[in-house]
């Protein structure tokens, strides 16, 4: 890989400090204090936000904590010599590769969308505040929450499955745990979609986080992440529709 050092999913020398997952940790506490406080707090329509209104800046912001959480991911890692390519692992050596990752990714997709739904079928219909008024409606919005979806993709992949599920298998020494205990931080920092929701976030991120570990590579879990995004918003349009 040019010089680079891939570090492979189930490597278990830690890739950063302690104190490094131990702030990353304060850092998701407080994203779940906040989310938690958007979903309880006093707004009228029983939505998240009152009306659909510079939604645009609201996925921006979204984007922002995304690279802000992997600009803090680089800055522990390099310490350790890892790179952010390392975390990825792999690269592409012609179109075959890509077709393979692509009907992976779609493959998996599927599969997720399924169990996800069998999930939300035996939880029921809650009570939380809907993110319907956050749903893009204009073309504008569109194209931003497609750039929106592209980069909780690329992100959310190499924070969680490539940083938080290879530091915690450092530090715990067991797959099953560093899986589950990644899943857990992802989905919790959803707070803002309700319990219901966190839930099958949780059962999301497992399965994301076993699909890192089996193909050794991020690639097919970015492009599915990114594709699901991009999906519930287009979804989420035409039931407004």
């Amino acid at each position: 890989m040019d010089g680079e050092t891939s570090v492979p999913t189930t490597e278990r020398a830690p890739i950063a400090s302690a104190t490094h997952t131990a702030i990353f940790l304060a850092i998701a506490a407080a994203t779940v204090a906040a989310g938690f406080a958007a979903q309880h707090r006093d707004v009228a329509g029983g939505g998240i936000a009152a009306a659909h209104a510079h939604v645009i800046p609201i996925y921006a912001s979204a984007a922002a904590l995304d690279w802000l959480l992997v600009l803090f991911v680089w800055l522990g890692i390099r310490r350790r010599g890892v790179r952010i390519g390392a975390l990825i692992a792999g690269r592409w050596s012609g179109a075959r590769d890509v077709l393979r990752d692509l009907g992976l990714a779609a493959l998996f997709w599927g599969a997720s969308t399924a169990v996800l739904g069998a999930v939300e079928a035996l939880l029921g219909h809650g009570t939380a505040k809907t993110l319907e008024v956050l749903l893009p409606r204009t073309p504008l919005e569109i194209g931003a929450w497609i750039l929106t979806s592209l980069t909780a993709g690329f992100c959310e992949e190499l924070v969680f499955r490539g940083y938080l599920q290879r530091q915690l298998l450092a530090l715990a020494g067991r797959l099953p745990v560093a899986v589950a205990g990644q899943a857990l931080v992802f989905a919790a920092m959803h707070s803002y979609q309700g319990w219901r929701a966190v839930v099958q976030i949780a059962v999301l991120g497992g399965l994301f986080g076993a699909l890192a570990a089996w193909r050794r590579t991020l690639r097919v879990g970015m492009i599915a992440h990114a594709w699901q995004d991009v999906w519930a918003g287009w979804l989420g349009l035409a039931i407004l529709r």
